[in-house]
């Protein structure tokens, strides 16, 4: 417990200084960071200094406790210069949480007019959220073999390994990579036309396929095509594994099943979609092009900008984009939904049911990365794909218990789960937001986002009893 209380007070003396020195820069906002970064500083200290000194044990047990439990912490620091500027605390817990989770979903309205400390804040929180989660993806999740993790353990985690010096020195290459690729879209950003403020503050949720804008109209605002195709990439580049680019940057080659497979699945909904826009109405062929590779970029990697209200399109696309929201990117990414692994894996083990059906005496295993996937691998991915239905369900009833109409209420249990920002539907579709919902929904939507970014399981296991007996 005393690694815990360290790592928490880490959290927040972080915290604390980046509000202070957004306190320091913008002085619309000044009081409101100052105050709050020195009262997160304070806890943070004190809360380290008691820890230091002491040994610091983590067991597997408190492992699962430490990845739980930062992001609450996360999400209560991250709340309270919200709160202290004038949020009510459902509002800011639910703002702060969509941030760290890197969900998107937002309560806040008059964006535009917003003071920039507060949408910088904003952005900030996504970035680190985003980070995090590839720390998570990469170093914890593997190990404490949450929904077959340990498939990505032997992906990746254990090849850059191999490949850096250490396990300290392959997070600081992916970070390193993360922020190199950050730098690179705030500056093409720039080049396209946003203000600098603006550039900056999308390109850190772009990459980490959050999805706040300093806008209500999201990436509407921005009519230029040559942002919309700029953000396309770099939501792309958010979304695949951070171990590869490190791989392909060190020449040791650019292997990933997942990589073709997202590229693939991407090609195929954007080429149909594309079609039925075309057809379907009187839009330009590269106006549709432009338009349908956004938005479908922007809910696959659960980064969700929206550029355009694409519920209007017909109730084909409205089906099509209530689908493509649990897709998500790549394990090893800052994005959500199932991801792309394991839906390789579960197509595989359909297809090897169906052969065996066919020749029930032939020996057909499962193989993922030119390995065979284990039984225990092969149920972890099952596990997770049963957890996240039923999640999904106790979510979807819960929000109808408190008054939601049906689309609003099973839209955003999904897009919260999956962590991609808006749903569909006239409340929370991509022209809308969460701001008129009641707040024991935004509670509950928050608790859907926590749950679905740390992939459920992790939070599930540290309610049952015999997990600490044992």
């Amino acid at each position: 417990m005393v690694f815990i209380a360290f790592v928490h007070g880490l959290i927040l003396v972080v915290a604390g200084a980046l509000q202070g020195l957004i306190g320091l820069i913008f002085p619309e906002t000044r009081e409101v960071f100052l105050g709050s970064g020195a009262l997160l500083a304070l806890a943070g200290a004190l809360l380290v200094t008691i820890a230091q000194g002491r040994p610091m044990r983590v067991e597997r047990r408190l492992a699962f406790l430490l990845t739980a439990s930062v992001w609450l912490t996360a999400a209560g620091a991250g709340a309270l210069p919200l709160w202290l500027w004038g949020l009510t605390p459902a509002d800011a817990f639910f703002e702060a949480m969509s941030g760290i989770t890197t969900t998107g979903s937002t309560v806040m309205v008059g964006l535009d007019a917003t003071p920039p400390g507060i949408n910088l804040w904003r952005g900030l929180i996504q970035w680190f959220g985003g980070v995090g989660f590839i720390v998570a993806g990469i170093a914890l999740l593997p190990v404490l073999r949450v929904g077959g993790m340990q498939l990505f353990r032997t992906e990746s985690s254990e090849r850059g390994e191999r490949e850096l010096s250490s396990a300290a020195g392959f997070a600081a290459a992916t970070l390193w990579v993360y922020l190199a690729l950050t730098v690179a879209c705030a500056v093409t950003y720039r080049i396209g036309g946003m203000s600098d403020l603006e550039a900056v503050v999308h390109a850190l949720t772009t990459l980490s396929t959050g999805g706040y804008s300093t806008s209500d109209a999201s990436f509407g605002h921005f009519p230029n095509p040559f942002l919309h195709w700029t953000a396309s990439g770099f939501m792309l580049a958010g979304a695949l594994p951070f171990a590869w680019y490190i791989r392909l940057l060190r020449g040791r080659g650019a292997q990933s099943e997942q990589v073709p497979a997202l590229l693939a699945f991407l090609g195929l909904s954007i080429g149909i979609l594309t079609l039925w826009r075309v057809a379907s109405s009187d839009a330009p062929p590269f106006q549709a092009l432009t338009e349908v590779t956004f938005n479908v970029v922007s809910v696959v990697t659960t980064t969700g900008y929206a550029s355009t209200d694409y519920t209007l399109w017909g109730g084909f696309a409205v089906i099509a984009f209530f689908l493509l929201t649990a897709a998500g990117g790549c394990t090893g990414s800052t994005a959500g939904g199932v991801k792309m692994m394991r839906w390789t894996i579960l197509i595989r083990a359909i297809r090897s049911r169906i052969a065996l059906v066919h020749s029930p005496h032939r020996v057909i295993s499962v193989r993922y990365e030119g390995k065979r996937v284990t039984d225990d691998q092969l149920s972890g991915v099952i596990t997770f794909l049963n957890v996240f239905a039923l999640t999904f369900m106790w979510l979807s009833f819960a929000l109808a218990f408190l008054g939601l109409d049906p689309v609003t209420a099973v839209s955003g249990a999904l897009t919260a789960i999956c962590n991609v920002g808006p749903g569909v539907g006239k409340v929370i579709g991509p022209a809308g937001n969460f701001s008129t919902l009641p707040d024991a929904a935004k509670w509950l939507l928050a608790l859907g986002m926590y749950v679905g970014r740390l992939e459920m399981l992790t939070v599930f296991v540290l309610f049952m009893p015999r997990f600490w007996r044992a």
